[in-house]
């Protein structure tokens, strides 16, 4: 893992590769069963509904709804800033698609559960964080 604007950055690899970097062209991409059209994050090697191993990245629309949340005032690393947001967002395609996400682009205790979101991206170095700001 490496740091970059005060984060922590994932560890990129074969499996995950594709989400962290899809944001490039600024569209949020999932994984996706094309047999059963099931949605699963995080990806995995096996539909986890029909046992399929015919998965594929797709374009999600990044529209969703705050399901969770916390303001957080303690700085985890250097330099971060707060508070901040951590939120669980839940993704419009499929009930049950969720991102742990921070939600930006507004004071953070004005964000709220059931509020709606669209995925904006923070790059750092070759990831492209999805975060989600106020629709």
């Amino acid at each position: 893992m490496s740091t970059a604007s005060n984060r922590i950055l994932p560890e990129l690899d074969s499996l995950n590769r594709f989400f962290w970097t899809s944001g490039a062209d600024g569209q949020l991409r999932v994984l996706r069963c094309a047999d059963c059209r099931f949605w699963l994050h995080p990806p995995g090697i096996v539909c986890p509904k029909c046992l399929s191993r015919n998965l594929a990245p797709e374009t999600v629309s990044g529209l969703g709804t705050i399901e969770a949340l916390t303001v957080n005032h303690q700085p985890w690393s250097p330099g971060q800033e707060v508070p901040y947001t951590v939120a669980i967002v839940s993704l419009d395609e499929q009930q049950g698609l969720q991102l742990t996400t921070n939600i930006v682009g507004c004071p953070p205790e004005s964000a709220f559960i059931g509020q709606r979101v669209k995925v904006v991206f923070e790059a750092a170095e070759d990831v492209y964080l999805p975060l989600f700001t106020p629709a």
